[in-house]
């Protein structure tokens, strides 16, 4: 599904109150850019059996009292297995997800700092992550672009 029938989707599947449609739109370029930089349309997510998003609580090695929490977007339901033992409990479910649908995602999801997506199957090597506090102010600029007064033209009267 290519980035622009993803997006559609986020916004059909999104809330009718009036808000979350729109807001959806007006932020749209900032999913788009986003995700054009990877190299996948869509990963698949662990999930725990009440379909959560599992997170990785990540260890700074030099500062170990330094920790952020990750999720980690793999390329192929293979791969989940590389990073996360999770990956073989049986409880846990691996579930294909549009990648648009996981950066908006990733803005909801208030105790992740990052996602981190893999992005060369077999590998781990090959990794982007993305910060969500960087995706905020990404999705800030845009509405607040959207939000410019229009020039008024300097002829108007």
């Amino acid at each position: 599904m290519d980035l622009e029938a993803q997006i559609q989707l986020l916004i059909d599947n999104a809330p009718r109150d009036g808000i979350t449609p729109n807001l959806i739109a007006a932020i749209a370029p900032a999913l788009r850019a986003i995700a054009q930089k990877l190299r996948h349309s869509q990963y698949y997510i662990l999930q725990n059996s009440e379909s959560s998003w599992v997170l990785t609580t990540l260890s700074n090695l030099t500062n170990p009292g330094l920790e952020k929490r990750v999720l980690y977007a793999f390329p192929t339901i293979q791969d989940v297995s590389l990073i996360s033992p999770a990956g073989l409990d049986p409880q846990m479910l691996a579930k294909i997800i549009p990648v648009t649908h996981i950066l908006f995602q990733l803005v909801a999801l208030e105790p992740v700092d990052s996602i981190i997506f893999l992005e060369t199957p077999g590998k781990t090597t090959h990794t982007v992550e993305i910060r969500r506090a960087d995706l905020e102010k990404l999705m800030q600029q845009q509405l607040r672009q959207q939000r410019s007064p229009k020039q008024i033209p300097p002829d108007i009267a």
